[in-house]
């Protein structure tokens, strides 16, 4: 029987219009001090418009240390909670959710080296130029207190949900794989030391929530690399994630397995259905699937198989911001993102988020 991603669906007690989320993207939109800006508001005011059911922000930084990108929306002070409010008001006049997504960038991180700030490291690496010191227990303890009190704040500001982020070879990636964490205390070592971090962040930040409001991870379930990260680790990392109270998990790539570029001919290829599908056996939470989902029938067919129970998007949704509602008119093309990746190029360079088709497009016509 085929499901309707159309209709409601609920994460704990959270209930969403549909099935679709927007997954966290960085739109560098924030100003100097990570407050959202007029610029950051018309972005979620544009997707909850558009149908998304639940939107997640781009990572927010839950201290300076923390911060990864120019443009970065921050968590890290009381100050940022008045921005944060206006994008949850305008998910919410658009009849959207919201959730807020916060990070450390570790020793991950392009802002902090620019900047000639010293990085913290779960463990001293020899392959990077940057100015690192390995954490202390103490580091550590401080950075979980640190996630909580964002997570606070979060709550203070509005927001339907809370996610961590646990992909994309930031700090809690770093704690997971042991191509990153090479310590021989308690952070490090074993499987069990190494997902220590992100169940004691998962624990505190669940205490700090309170029960009603969900929590969620977007969590790098397998490494790239063969010796890195191990399926059946990150399967038993989100299994012990969701006992500790994490109500949804949204699949993604840990080291050397986050965004891809695609060329306009190839097939639509979903980068972690198979992940997906081995967690989604393994917990009756939620599962989310991200990367790679172009159209409604792959969509379709990842729900209805029971590989994953949601679905999630960023690439699209930068070009199209409605295209939930396109697909739910009845309009089924798929989406008119190529993957390129280009938009993240104009990111970089410190321009407003766009897709650089369009951007491609509008200055052919302008000079014809």
């Amino acid at each position: 029987m085929s499901i309707d991603l159309f209709t409601p669906y609920r994460i704990g007690e959270l209930e969403l219009r549909n099935r679709f989320v927007r997954s966290a993207t960085w739109d560098a939109s924030a100003d100097e001090t990570g407050a959202a800006t007029d610029g950051s508001v018309s972005i979620f005011r544009a997707l909850a418009d558009g149908g998304v059911g639940l939107i997640v922000t781009g990572y927010a930084y839950v201290s300076p240390l923390a911060k990864a990108a120019v443009g970065q929306y921050g968590i890290h002070c009381d100050g940022m909670i008045a921005g944060l409010r206006r994008l949850v008001q305008a998910a919410h006049d658009g009849g959207g959710k919201i959730a807020v997504q916060i990070m450390h960038a570790g020793i991950n991180s392009h802002y902090l080296p620019s900047n000639g700030i010293e990085m913290l490291a779960v463990s001293s690496r020899a392959d990077t130029m940057a100015s690192h010191r390995e954490m202390t227990d103490e580091d550590v303890e401080g950075i979980i207190s640190d996630f909580a009190t964002a997570a606070m704040r979060g709550r203070e500001a509005g927001f339907d949900a809370v996610q961590l982020h646990g992909a994309h070879g930031y700090l809690m990636s770093q704690f997971l794989s042991p191509l990153y964490n090479r310590r021989t205390d308690k952070w490090g070592g074993s499987a069990e030391n190494r997902r220590r971090f992100h169940l004691e962040v998962a624990r505190r930040v669940r205490q700090a929530l309170g029960p009603d409001l969900p929590l969620l991870i977007k969590l790098g379930l397998q490494d790239a690399d063969a010796s890195g990260l191990s399926l059946a680790e990150g399967v038993e990392t989100a299994k012990r994630l969701v006992e500790e109270g994490v109500d949804a998990v949204e699949v993604s790539g840990g080291f050397g397995g986050s965004i891809r570029a695609a060329r306009a001919d190839e097939p639509e290829r979903p980068y972690f259905r198979e992940q997906s599908a081995a967690l989604k056996k393994e917990v009756s939470a939620p599962v989310i699937e991200v990367g790679g989902i172009r159209s409604l029938e792959t969509a379709q067919s990842i729900v209805d198989s029971g590989d994953a129970d949601l679905i999630s998007m960023c690439r699209p949704f930068i070009r199209e911001p409605a295209l939930v509602n396109r697909w739910q008119r009845g309009q089924k093309e798929p989406a008119t993102c190529v993957s390129c990746s280009q938009c993240f190029g104009i990111l970089i360079r410190q321009e407003p988020l766009e897709c650089a088709q369009d951007r491609r497009l509008r200055e052919e016509a302008a000079s014809s």
